[in-house]
């Protein structure tokens, strides 16, 4: 029997917020963007049709939920949300809180300059919002 396993740079790369129904809810440790990582908690899962039908219903509306909390908790003007897999191949969704004065605005974030890690009260105050307003 195969069980989850959290991909190894993710695990490096992110913080622990929650489990739902399906997603562990992760938060990318990158203070210019407040950046949520959702892993479906399903062993072997690499691509979206790897998922049940039921399974991807459930993980669209666990994107839509962290999108609106995400939004209303970082007051950002835009959500972006993306599946691309080709670093870590575990399938895994981004949602990213954008601001029109952010470090990337309005490129895409991946690739744009090094990564700034939150600093440890920062980080822990962002987790205790995301926890109580997700």
């Amino acid at each position: 029997m195969h069980v989850f396993a959290l991909d190894a740079r993710l695990a490096a790369e992110t913080a622990f917020v929650t489990d739902w129904a399906l997603s562990r809810v992760l938060l990318r440790d990158d203070a210019r963007f407040p950046w949520l990582v959702l892993v479906p908690r399903r062993p072997n899962v690499r691509e979206l049709h790897d998922l049940t039908h039921a399974e991807r219903m459930v993980l669209i509306e666990e994107i839509a939920r962290a999108s609106r909390g995400l939004k209303q908790i970082a007051g950002a003007a835009k959500i972006n949300v993306g599946a691309l897999g080709n670093l870590v191949p575990q399938l895994h969704a981004h949602v990213v809180a954008r601001t029109l004065d952010d470090a990337a605005w309005p490129r895409p974030v991946w690739g744009h300059g090094l990564t700034v890690p939150y600093d440890p009260p920062t980080r822990d105050a962002l987790l205790a919002r995301l926890r109580s307003g997700l």
